[in-house]
C-alpha cells in the first residue's frame, strides 16, 4: 500500500534526527531508490539545501553537530572508506545534510548482508582495529574474560552481574548495601567496553582503560577511580553525588554527561563536559565547567585550564571514529597505537605535521597509515612498530 509523499518527508526527518528503526529506513530507502517519478523528494531537499549554501545561512550549531554525527555514524557502519586527504575540515550545518542526502542511498544500497558469526574467529592480524573485549577482576581475586560475542551470568555473592556482547550490566540496587564489594574492570589496548553501574549509570572505557568501582554504592556519595579514557552518563541521584576520581584530581557531578582522558603518556587529564554541571578538583585548585567547556589538569603542576572543548572531537571514539583536529602526529600515532595495538617509534617525529578529519576505527591500520602521508612523510608498519621514516 502506498504512502503519502508527506509520510516520506516524515521518515527524511526522523532518519537525519537518528530516530528510524531499521524497518522504517528499509521503508526510506526503498522508496528513494525505485522509479524516477519517486525521486522528487530527494532532488526537492537536495535544492532547498543548495540554496541554503549559496545564501550562506548557517543553520543552528546544535543541528548541525547532530546532523554531521549521523553522517559519521552512518559513515561507521559501513565498509565506505572515509576521508581519504588529510584536509582540515569544517562543514557547515547545510554542507553536512546535503552530503548526507548524496551519499546515504550509496552507502545503503552497497551494504552487504552481514556475514555470519563463526563460533571460532579467524586469528587477529596485526593492524587490526579493536573490538569489544576486557578483563574483569572481582573482588575475591577470580578474573572473568569480556569479549565481544560474550552472553553469561557472574555471581558475586547476592549480587548478579550480566554480560551481554560488549556490555556488562550490574542490578539496580534501591539503596546502600551492608557489604561492599569492589570490581575491576579492565580493558586493553585494542579493546573497549561499557559497563552499566549498579545506580544505572552508563560508562565507556576506550583501550588502554581501567576502572574501579563498588558493586553497590555507599549511602552519601558514589565514588569510582578510572585510568586511561572513559565516558560517563549519570543518573541523578539527589544527595548522593557522584565522584570521579583520577590521577591525583577528582570530578565531582550530581547528573551529567562527560569525558575523562588520563592516559598516563599525555602532559594533562582533560575533562570534557557535554551536559550537566562538573566541579574539577587537583590539590588546592578548582574549576566548575559548564557543557562545552573542558579542563585541562597539568599532569605535574595540578594546575587546571577551562577552555572552549570541541565535543566532537573528545566523543569521536564513542561514536566509531577518529577526530584529528589540529593534531599533531605524535597526537595521532598515540591514539592508533591505543587501538590497534601495537608500538609507534616517537624517536624521528617530524616538527610542524598537523592534520585535520576524520577516519573510520573500524578501518585496518595498514589502510590508515597511507592517509596520514605526506611528500615529506611515509609511515610503514614493521612488526608490531610504526615507524616513521622522513623522506627529505
Amino acid at each position: 500500500m502506498s504512502q503519502p509523499e508527506n509520510a516520506y518527508e516524515q521518515l527524511l526527518q526522523r532518519y537525519l534526527n537518528g530516530q528510524c528503526s531499521r524497518e522504517e529506513m528499509d521503508t526510506l530507502f526503498g522508496y528513494l531508490n525505485t522509479t524516477a517519478s519517486r525521486r522528487p523528494l530527494l532532488a526537492a531537499m537536495q535544492q532547498e539545501f543548495e540554496r541554503v549554501l549559496q545564501e550562506k545561512h548557517d543553520l543552528p550549531q546544535g543541528l548541525g553537530d547532530r546532523i554531521e554525527t549521523r553522517l559519521l555514524q552512518e559513515i561507521g557502519r559501513t565498509g565506505v572508506t572515509p576521508v581519504r586527504s588529510f584536509r582540515y575540515l569544517k562543514w557547515s550545518a547545510a554542507a553536512a545534510v546535503a552530503l548526507l542526502l548524496s551519499t546515504a542511498i550509496g552507502f545503503y544500497i552497497t551494504r552487504q548482508p552481514a556475514a555470519p558469526r563463526l563460533a571460532h574467529q579467524r586469528a587477529v592480524q596485526t593492524g587490526s582495529p579493536g573490538s569489544n573485549k576486557a578483563k574483569l577482576t572481582l573482588s575475591d581475586g577470580s578474573v572473568v574474560t569480556l569479549d565481544s560475542a560474550g552472553n553469561q551470568v557472574i555471581r558475586q555473592g547476592d549480587v548478579t552481574v550480566q554480560q551481554h556482547n560488549g556490555q556488562l550490566l550490574y542490578p539496580l540496587t534501591a539503596g546502600p548495601s551492608s557489604i561492599v564489594r569492589y570490581n575491576l574492570l579492565a580493558v586493553p589496548r585494542g579493546g573497549q567496553f561499557n559497563v552499566v553501574l549498579p545506580d544505572g549509570s552508563h560508562v565507556w572505557l576506550n583501550a588502554a582503560s581501567s576502572m574501579r568501582y563498588p558493586t553497590s554504592f555507599a549511602a552519601n556519595h558514589r565514588t569510582v577511580e578510572i585510568q586511561g579514557q572513559a565516558y560517563f552518563d549519570i543518573q541523578p541521584v539527589a544527595g548522593q553525588p557522584f565522584i570521579v576520581k583520577v590521577n591525583n584530581m577528582e570530578i565531582q557531578v550530581l547528573g551529567t554527561s562527560f569525558d575523562v582522558m588520563a592516559y598516563a603518556d599525555e602532559p594533562v587529564t582533560r575533562t570534557t563536559l557535554i551536559q550537566g554541571a562538573v566541579k574539577v578538583t587537583s590539590g588546592n585548585n578548582e574549576s566548575y565547567l559548564h557543557p562545552g567547556q573542558a579542563a585541562a589538569v597539568n599532569n605535574t603542576s595540578g594546575a587546571i585550564s577551562v577552555q572552549p572543548a570541541d565535543l566532537r572531537e573528545a566523543t569521536a571514539w564513542r561514536a566509531g571514529y577518529f577526530d584529528f583536529e589540529n593534531a599533531t602526529l605524535a597526537s595521532v600515532l598515540k591514539q592508533l597505537s591505543r587501538w590497534y595495538d601495537v608500538e609507534a617509534d616517537f624517536a624521528t617525529l617530524p616538527e610542524g605535521n598537523r592534520f585535520g578529519g576524520y577516519i573510520n576505527r573500524n578501518l585496518s591500520l595498514q589502510e590508515i597509515l597511507p592517509m596520514l602521508e605526506t611528500d615529506k612523510v611515509k609511515l610503514k608498519l614493521e612488526g608490531r612498530t610504526i615507524k616513521v621514516i622522513q623522506t627529505r
